[in-house]
């Protein structure tokens, strides 16, 4: 199978210098795999993706060195490559989940339909309590709906399983459901996939074969697993980087106010001193 892989930004801020190194290694990794490297926008958080975020986007992808061979951009054989266009597909991986009984509606706060959309970062699991069972509903107290909107699912995971994977940089992994997570959020009620099922949908549908991402997001490559195995598809391969941090210790984020590529643009860095990481500005 022909290497696949995928940079997977979200246009709710500005790209920093811990995105870029990222995508790069992505880059890097599909090149020297003779493979292709596909664009795809993860826009679905309407409120915090504005189009000025996504023009920049493109841009300082560029500004750094990037290519990639499809994208919103250039099309593509897997187009759509903006997650807001792919609604009816998501859809389509609601019913089957809801068809094999993976999941079941759930009420939750304001705070938990916000959070389901974003991807889940360590610091953020580490507080993030266990979906406690016993707050799953009776299988005989609901009707399966014809569509997911006005209420938010979430996927039954088998408590004391233990999933295991293989990470190409970071070795074995593995995580029990029930005690390291619990039931997640598949879809919000306003009528949006979550974090999860948008990116198991679509790198699936993409034929993405190698996830690489930052290494916050080991546990929640559990999570995924299981939405691939409810589904019957093949997971890809995953690889997880090391974190670009502050001088306090603290993972580079938008909401922290990290340093984006274009500040160090107009500061004189260069990208092949920023790839190279001979350049390593520290956020104020």
């Amino acid at each position: 199978m022909t290497y696949r892989g995928r940079l997977a930004p979200t246009p709710s801020g500005f790209l920093h210098l811990g995105h870029a190194r990222t995508f790069w290694t992505a880059r890097e990794r599909a090149r020297a795999a003779g493979g292709v490297l596909l664009l795809r926008v993860e826009d679905l958080d309407r409120p915090r993706c504005r189009p000025e975020f996504a023009d920049a986007m493109l841009e300082d992808l560029r500004w750094f060195g990037l290519d990639w061979q499809e994208g919103p951009d250039c099309g593509g054989p897997a187009a759509p490559y903006r997650q807001s266009e792919r609604l009816a597909w998501h859809r389509e991986v609601w019913r089957q989940l809801l068809a094999g009984g993976w999941i079941y509606p759930s009420p939750h706060s304001r705070k938990d339909v916000e959070r389901a959309l974003r991807a889940p970062h360590a610091e953020d699991e580490a507080a993030e309590p266990i979906f406690p069972a016993a707050r799953r509903p009776d299988p005989d107290s609901w009707t399966h709906p014809a569509d997911p909107d006005g209420v938010t699912w979430r996927f039954r995971v088998p408590d004391g399983e233990t999933v295991r994977f293989e990470d190409q940089r970071c070795g074995p992994q593995a995580f029990t459901a029930g005690r390291d997570f619990g039931d997640f959020p598949a879809w919000r009620r306003d009528g949006i996939p979550a974090y999860e099922l948008a990116v198991v949908a679509d790198d699936h549908a993409m034929a993405v074969t190698e996830v690489v991402r930052g290494k916050d997001l080991l546990l929640s490559t559990a999570r995924q697993i299981l939405l691939y195995r409810a589904l019957n598809w093949m997971p890809p391969a995953f690889y997880h980087c090391p974190l670009l941090c502050d001088a306090a210790g603290v993972r580079l984020a938008k909401r922290t106010d990290a340093l984006a590529l274009r500040a160090l643009r107009a500061a004189g860095h260069t990208p092949e001193a920023l790839r190279a990481g001979t350049a390593n500005p520290t956020p104020s």
